[in-house]
């Protein structure tokens, strides 16, 4: 069994757990295959024995690896999206971060993890993607994300117009720093923060957030992920900011963009015990009363 492991960085206190997660693997029978720019954070610091392989950004991940891990948050979890690609390959997310909604597995349950992978214990969850059409070059190889495409007003610039469309009949015209179009993943994430709604991950939905709207009467939307959304943008300024995730290019008012459903999808690991309405409660606190 080979098992990629990816992260941002590392903190000192990490050590100790990291060289934990190398024993378990090495015990369990499991080939680390580790992100070389992360390897080099600590294989001086730490005691490892053997050698290890790794892999580089750009790099195309070896099919037959079982499983990808993601230490860190919920940032590091999306990075690994734009690593995997179209493979397949499996991503689970162990949590050194803060909130961490999607990466929600805690580093005490690093071992059991590890075991429930070993004997095929988990749940596969598949999660949509959302794919960017452009008449120039953008986001290289990736031009896809697991949370979300925005559009935004640049620095303090005023607030910008963009003319929306739903394949091509005419949706509304949003006066407002920026507009959202999340999958039913990131629904939780950026689009939340701007009043969206909460949707299931097996929603075949996109959510259309704007961003500090104008008009008081504009409000989010749910529309079906068969649709190709497009834009036009007006505004006193020669740029904006177009956004995957957490990835971002500055584009004119002449760039020609729509986003519609990706057509691979990304698989996300959890254990059996977890699912959505749990995070829900235990991540962002749902229903919770302090009276009772």
């Amino acid at each position: 069994m080979k098992i990629a492991i990816y992260s941002r960085g590392l903190e000192n206190a990490q050590l100790k757990d990291i060289g934990q997660l190398l024993e378990h693997l090495i015990s369990v029978g499991a080939e680390p295959i580790i992100f070389q720019d992360f390897f080099n954070l600590f294989y001086s610091a730490i005691n490892i024995e053997g050698k290890y392989s790794t892999f580089s950004l750009g790099d195309t991940l070896d099919p037959e690896i079982d499983c990808l891990i993601s230490l860190g948050g919920d940032g590091t979890m999306l990075d690994t999206v734009t690593l995997v690609k179209d493979s397949g390959i499996p991503i689970l997310g162990i949590n050194y971060g803060r909130l961490g909604f999607l990466a929600n597995i805690g580093k005490d349950e690093i071992d059991s993890a590890i075991d429930a992978i070993v004997n095929r214990k988990y749940v596969l969850d598949k999660r949509s993607l959302i794919h960017l059409d452009s008449n120039i070059p953008l986001f290289g190889e990736t031009p896809y994300a697991l949370n979300e495409f925005s559009i935004h007003k640049k620095d303090s610039s005023p607030m910008i117009k963009i003319h929306t469309y739903l394949n091509g009949e005419f949706l509304n015209t949003y006066w407002a720093d920026g507009l959202i179009v999340a999958t039913p993943t990131g629904s939780t994430g950026y689009s939340l923060s701007c009043s969206g709604p909460v949707v299931f991950p097996e929603s075949s939905n996109f959510v259309i957030t704007p961003v500090a709207p104008h008009n008081l009467n504009v409000r989010p939307i749910v529309v079906p992920d068969n649709n190709i959304i497009s834009f036009e943008l007006e505004g006193r300024t020669d740029g904006f900011l177009c956004t995957l995730d957490s990835r971002r290019e500055t584009i004119t008012k002449e760039v020609q963009i729509a986003v519609k459903k990706e057509e691979f999808s990304i698989n996300l690991l959890r254990m059996n015990e977890n699912n959505f309405l749990q995070t829900l409660r235990n991540k962002l606190s749902w229903g919770l009363d302090k009276r009772n």
